[in-house]
């Protein structure tokens, strides 16, 4: 505990921030207010489309290699994520490099549990979005089952209903890989706090602007409002 001692107010300050943005941000985006949408919510009404086209569709092959991309897509990401979370992890065991830079621009040494508690939380956002990858892709597995169980005739009863639960299959699957890039975003910023507490508060706000920007003032939006044509 007396290591920890070596974390200040500011430090607190900079671990709420981040978490806090976080949390928020995450809540902002999937619920958005109806009139200002996000492009997370846009696309999912996209998606949702593209299932009851997806009914009529002859052939359906171009929807397989859709969803096949989307599923590399995931699984890219949950690899990268774990070789991520080997390299924090090792570093975690071993502090040493760490301390032998800090020795050089620090006049106060820095307790390697305090490394090691900075390192954690770089662990945290890594692991949580491997784990967020990993399931979108379980789900993106789901969605390409129920849209194989599709009937070929569209006049069947249980071609649309099954289509509607494919899309929100679908639309589940790309929240949660969503989820998982902005942990990754996050995990970052939390890298600033090896500097100090003023990095990792300026490191959140650029992603807090950077991911508020992308879903609610880019020009993917735009276009997906159809003011840009």
């Amino acid at each position: 505990m007396t290591h920890l001692a070596a974390l200040g107010a500011l430090d607190i300050v900079a671990l709420l921030l981040i978490v806090g943005a976080w949390l928020a941000l995450g809540w902002l985006i999937e619920h958005p207010h109806p009139h200002r949408p996000s492009v997370t919510v846009l696309v999912a009404q996209r998606r949702r489309d593209w299932m009851k086209v997806f009914v009529t569709r002859e052939p359906r092959i171009f929807d397989s290699q859709i969803l096949s991309s989307l599923r590399q897509g995931t699984s890219f990401f949950a690899s990268t994520s774990i070789f991520a979370i080997g390299g924090v992890l090792a570093l975690i065991g071993n502090t040493d490099p760490l301390r032998g830079v800090a020795a050089e621009v620090m006049v106060v040494e820095t307790p390697a549990l305090v490394w090691q508690v900075k390192l954690g939380l770089v662990t945290l956002f890594l692991v949580t979005a491997f784990l967020k990858f990993v399931w979108s892709n379980r789900v993106f597995g789901y969605c390409s089952v129920v849209m194989a169980a599709v009937p070929q005739d569209p006049d069947d009863p249980k071609a649309y209903p099954l289509a509607a639960q494919a899309g929100e299959l679908n639309v589940r699957a790309a929240m949660n890989f969503n989820r998982g890039l902005r942990a990754m975003y996050f995990a970052l910023g939390a890298l600033a706090w090896l500097i100090g507490a003023w990095a990792m508060i300026l490191a959140t706000l650029v992603v807090a602007w950077t991911i508020w920007s992308r879903e609610f003032a880019s020009l993917p939006r735009r276009i997906l409002l159809g003011e840009i044509v």
